[in-house]
């Protein structure tokens, strides 16, 4: 007997498994089983995707759904993990838990450097790994250095095509093939999801504004978030839109939205607040909106991509200047919608849905932040990050790099060469602490 186990966490993910299974990218097998877990910080009181509006709808593709939320009751998903050790006694738990006996595993998890995939990953010793991406994360390098016990049985990358022509770093260091979710699969099953009775706002024509409550990754304050979404709402008044739905991320507290409607009072603007937890997609279908407004939200790819709707994004310089470490995985994501999509003051791109770069230079830009992000991991990249440093930095390109990251690197762009030795001078940095302390102290 084969059983196969889909790991999802959010219902974007689980649309994407769906959309692969009707496409045929899945071997047959005696049984699906479709493994719920629910990040959130505090799981107890967040909806599980399991009961979304929409799952119903992609319910029928997998034979049993279980919880992993509930098999490792009281820990919480994304701090647990086995211990080595403890490796055989979890399998054969589980084995009895979800009545698997001797069958033949194999497993799709998404994002596999972090628990709970990792974790299911080292439970499951010798299941070959699928990995797929739900979002553009999979454009970016792999977060952590991945052990080749699991990274070598990985045998391929599922992924949107969010950005035609642009190819995943995700796991090329295991050289894992990246297959392509065809888009058709992924917009029917989308629209299956949109055919629901949940109660959604109608108004075709309205902006939508996305909600990603950035505040709880520690990127911004909350007060920062607010003036964020207040600057996504200015941003659509100024193209035009007078009715606006805004689309709080479903963890995000319901405070979040009271300075947004306060300004829209202000600027007598007809504001709904989206209480329902649906995807962005649903939306598009539902609302038709005739304006996208987000940060770096996978749906602003989405919206523009797959649906051809007009999209602008509103404070990515700030969050490129703010992503701690710099290999934050973020990062990728952010850079990517930051040099494609316009800010909704540039009026005639958003209408005429420009892209900023073309899909060469693109991922020139890519390649070149992702070896700055992870050089021991892709290492042969580098390259095409200096050629790409020497020939494309300039006052629009510098803010996707930190010279004191390219210094440490010795990358163009750093400190210049002959001053090169300075970051490594115990006598400079001495100098240079000093500095910094006599700044502060007059500052007081």
């Amino acid at each position: 007997m084969s059983t196969q186990i889909f790991l999802a966490s959010t219902l974007y993910g689980t649309a994407t498994l769906a959309a692969a299974l009707d496409e045929g990218c899945f071997a047959p097998a005696d049984r699906r089983i479709l493994l719920v877990c629910n990040n959130a910080t505090t799981p107890e009181t967040t909806p599980a995707l399991d009961e979304m509006p929409g799952f119903e709808r992609l319910r029928s593709r997998f034979d049993d759904v279980v919880s992993w939320n509930e098999a490792i009751f009281p820990f919480h998903p994304g701090g647990w993990s086995p211990r080595v050790e403890d490796a055989p006694l979890w399998e054969r738990h589980l084995r009895l838990l979800w009545d698997l006996g001797e069958d033949d595993v194999a497993l799709a998890v998404e994002s596999i450097q972090v628990h709970p995939a990792l974790g299911v990953a080292q439970i499951f010793t010798d299941a070959p790994l699928t990995v797929y991406a739900d979002g553009l994360m999979s454009y970016g390098p792999t977060r952590n250095k991945l052990d080749p016990l699991v990274g070598t049985r990985v045998e391929r990358l599922l992924h949107l095509d969010l950005v035609p022509g642009l190819a995943p770093l995700l796991l090329t260091e295991f050289d894992v093939p990246a297959r392509i979710v065809p888009t058709p699969a992924f917009t029917k099953v989308l629209a299956e999801l949109a055919d629901t009775d949940a109660a959604l706002p109608g108004g075709e024509g309205s902006a939508l504004l996305l909600g990603q409550y950035l505040s709880a990754l520690g990127i911004l304050t909350a007060e920062e978030e607010e003036d964020l979404h207040v600057r996504m709402l200015t941003g659509a008044v100024g193209l035009g839109h007078s009715r606006v739905v805004f689309k709080p991320h479903p963890t995000a507290p319901a405070r979040f939205t009271r300075t947004l409607e306060q300004e829209a009072e202000k600027l007598g603007v007809e504001l709904t607040v989206l209480d329902t937890p649906v995807l962005a997609e649903v939306l598009y279908r539902r609302m038709r909106p005739a304006l996208v407004v987000g940060c770096f939200s996978t749906a602003l790819l989405t919206a523009s991509a797959l649906y051809g709707l007009p999209v602008a994004r509103v404070g990515t310089e700030t969050l490129l200047d703010r992503l701690t470490p710099y290999e934050n995985s973020n990062r990728v994501p952010v850079t990517i919608v930051d040099a494609l999509l316009p800010e909704p003051a540039d009026r005639d791109a958003v209408t005429e849905g420009r892209r900023g770069l073309d899909t060469e230079a693109l991922a020139a830009l890519v390649r070149a932040v992702g070896y700055a992000m992870q050089p021991k991991i892709l290492p042969e990249l580098r390259p095409a990050a200096e050629e790409f440093l020497r020939t494309g930095l300039d006052a629009r390109t510098r803010r996707y790099f930190k010279k004191r990251r390219l210094t440490s690197l010795g990358l163009p762009g750093g400190v210049p060469e002959r001053l090169a030795f300075l970051p490594r001078n115990a006598a400079a940095r001495r100098v240079v602490r000093r500095a910094r302390a006599i700044r502060r102290s007059i500052k007081r």
